[in-house]
Parts: structure tokens; C-alpha cells; sequence
């Protein structure tokens, strides 16, 4: 409830901007709420959800991320930038209003020793049907540990589920998302699709479909399958783009330019044109891929893996590597490309995708229909 006060405060000063500095502050505070929000909000869910659709709602969390971006591009082709401002603003008054009507965690309240509000809390979010009792003796009886010290990082306990979260969050960046949507646009209008900003929904449209199916079935299929699916179906897309760029640029090593719009429209005439269709279905079948596991899977797990004492801490560093690889990422796309070419660089994320499945097998648990308590007991005998 706090976020809503950087958030609509930001959106005030870029709203009244009239230099870039107001449009750099208020884009940092909008960041910091981002940031927050990113943390707590997966924690915050898995708290409060019955085990059985723990999993669909906890992907929810990327399918409204996923859902935002798309809104904000069917916006921006018809409004100007302040007006967008205007509009982004909304979301967090309406996250104010409608948090405030929703109890604190069950856990985090038998953590405080305030059981009657916990109990309270369990009715409003099981009905007054759900044996409360039952439930609230299974979260205290892994809440009576005491305050986490840093020595306790040498437990397998602790340290096992926060390497595994880190290395999610670590594969979900490295293996190319943001490098594959940097070339959409070039992608689309090299397929003769002329407006950019149309192709820009086209593939948020996919990211919101798939992520919704992912949604629906998680609980069903379980969390690895998914990240198998996802992590092949990445591998093979990003091996398409390399093949891509290779036929179209046979010659690119001999450039020292990694613009890619210089790399493009100084390759053969008409190659890029006559197989463009390769470039199009590789997006597809990656930003689907992605949707489907690596996207939201990740950040449903390091919700779930963490014990409580430690699920502040743990998901701190979770969420701080995601950023730091996403900023990573982006900055030294370019420089990849002009040291590696651009084929090299996507089949250099393929590699990667195939690290991402052989990670699953070995190391990410199955989450399926466990409670939260019976995860933490998983990574203690382990």
C-alpha cells in the first residue's frame, strides 16, 4: 500500500514535467515502487493462497505484468505521452483502494503472536467453512523457529533454496528476453509490417496469451514441466534467429558497425525479405516459450521455496538479481553483437536455454499441491 505513494507521486512529476531531469526522477520513483512491488507482491500471494491454486495465482502475478505492457501499448498508439502518464497512475490508486480491505498473512501474523487475527484472517480468505484451526497449527508449527542470523545461510536448508532462486532468476534474464524483444520491431517491418507500434501488440498480445494458459494449467502440469517446454522451445527459437542472421548476414564479421539497422539494410538485397518468415515464427515460438514457463514460473518458485524466516532476505536477492541481469543484459547487448556477431549472440542464448533445462532436471523441486510448510520440510532433508 506504501508503493502507491511513489508510484502516483512519480506520475505527478512526469505528468508535469517540462525538463528530461523531472522525467528522470519521476521514472525512478515509479522504478523504486516497481522494484518493491516485485518483491512483495509474489511473497504476498503465496501467502494468503490455499495450496491448490497457489500456482495460478501466483503466475498471475506475470500474466497483469504482461497485461500492463500490452495495455500501455494499445494506449500509446492513440495517446500522447502525458496523458499515458495519466492513466498508468490509476492502477496504483485502485491497488490502495481494494488493499486496503485485504487482511495482512496468516504467517506473518502467527509471526507477530497475533493468533486471533490470524485465525480472522484465515476465515476471510478460506470462508467460514475451512477447518481454520487445523491450518493455523500447520503455519505455527513452522513459525515457532527463532529470528534468522546470517550464520544460518551455512544451513542446506536456507542456502539450497536461495542458490536455486538466485539461478533462476539468473537463467530467466540470460537466455535472451530482452535481446529477442529488442529485435521485434526490426523483425516485423523487415516482414512488411509497417507500423512498429501494431507489432509491438502483437507480441504483447502472445506474452498475455500464453502466460494466461500457463496460468490455467501450472497446477495441473506442475512447475518443471513447464520450464522444460519453455526452456526448449526458447533454445530451439533463439537457434532459428542465429540461422537467421547468419544467412542473411554471411559477411557481418566483416563489419566492425553492431548497429542492428545499419546491420540489416547493408545485408544481400532481398535475403532478409525472402526468409523474414523465419525471423517472424522464431519471435512467436520464443516470446510463447517464454510466457509458458520462464516468464512467470520463476517468480511463483521463489515465493515457495523459501523458508519464512528467511523469505524476506532470500527473495530480496532473488529480485535484485533479476534486475541486475535485465539491466546487464541490455547494456551490453550491443557490445555482444559487435564481439560475437549477431548469430553468435543468439546461439550463444540458445546454449544457454539448454543450461536453463539441464538446471530443472537437477536441481528445481516440484511444487505441485504442497503447502508452503511441506516445501520448507522438502529442503531439510535434503
Amino acid at each position: 500500500m506504501l508503493c502507491s505513494i511513489p508510484y502516483v507521486f512519480g506520475y505527478v512529476v512526469i505528468i508535469s514535467a517540462y525538463n528530461v531531469w523531472m522525467l528522470y526522477f519521476g521514472r525512478m520513483l515509479t522504478g523504486l515502487a516497481s522494484g518493491v512491488t516485485s518483491l512483495v507482491v509474489p511473497v504476498y500471494i503465496s501467502e494468503v493462497s490455499h495450496p491448490k491454486v497457489r500456482g495460478m495465482l501466483g503466475s498471475c502475478v506475470q500474466l497483469m505484468v504482461v497485461t500492463g505492457i500490452l495495455g500501455a501499448y494499445i494506449a500509446g498508439i492513440t495517446l500522447k505521452w502525458r496523458w499515458l502518464a495519466v492513466l498508468c497512475s490509476f492502477p496504483s490508486c485502485i491497488m490502495l483502494l481494494f488493499m486496503s480491505f485485504m487482511p495482512e498473512t496468516p504467517r506473518f501474523l502467527l509471526n507477530q503472536n497475533k493468533r486471533s487475527e490470524a485465525i480472522a484472517a484465515l476465515r476471510f480468505l478460506r470462508g467460514p467453512h475451512a477447518d481454520h484451526e487445523w491450518e493455523c497449527q500447520q503455519i505455527e508449527a513452522s513459525v515457532r523457529e527463532e529470528g534468522l542470523n546470517l550464520s544460518e545461510f551455512k544451513n542446506p536448508s536456507i542456502y539450497r533454496p536461495l542458490l536455486i532462486g538466485v539461478a533462476l532468476m539468473f537463467f530467466q534474464q540470460i537466455t535472451g528476453i530482452n535481446a529477442v524483444m529488442f529485435y521485434a520491431e526490426t523483425i516485423f517491418e523487415d516482414a512488411n509490417f509497417k507500423d512498429s507500434r501494431m507489432a509491438s501488440v502483437v507480441v504483447s498480445s502472445i506474452q498475455v496469451c500464453f502466460t494466461a494458459v500457463a496460468a490455467l494449467i501450472i497446477d495441473k502440469t506442475g512447475r518443471k514441466v513447464l520450464l522444460y517446454i519453455s526452456g526448449i522451445s526458447m533454445a530451439l527459437s533463439t537457434a532459428l534467429f542465429g540461422l537467421y542472421f547468419k544467412m542473411v548476414l554471411p559477411n557481418q564479421n566483416n563489419s566492425s558497425n553492431s548497429d542492428v539497422w545499419f546491420i540489416l539494410n547493408s545485408a544481400s538485397p532481398g535475403t532478409e525479405s525472402s526468409i523474414s518468415w523465419l525471423a517472424v515464427v522464431s519471435l512467436g515460438l520464443f516470446v510463447a516459450g517464454f510466457a509458458l514457463g520462464w516468464g512467470p514460473v520463476p517468480w511463483l518458485l521463489i515465493s515457495e521455496i523459501f523458508p519464512l524466516k528467511a523469505r524476506g532476505i532470500s527473495s530480496g536477492a532473488c529480485v535484485l538479481t533479476n534486475w541486475f541481469m535485465a539491466f546487464l543484459v541490455t547494456k551490453e547487448f550491443h557490445d555482444f553483437i559487435g564481439f560475437l556477431t549477431s548469430y553468435g549472440t543468439f546461439w550463444l542464448f540458445s546454449a544457454f536455454c539448454c543450461l536453463n533445462v539441464t538446471f530443472t532436471t537437477f536441481y528445481v523441486p516440484e511444487t505441485k499441491g504442497q503447502t508452503l510448510e511441506q516445501i520448507e520440510a522438502y529442503f531439510r532433508r535434503i
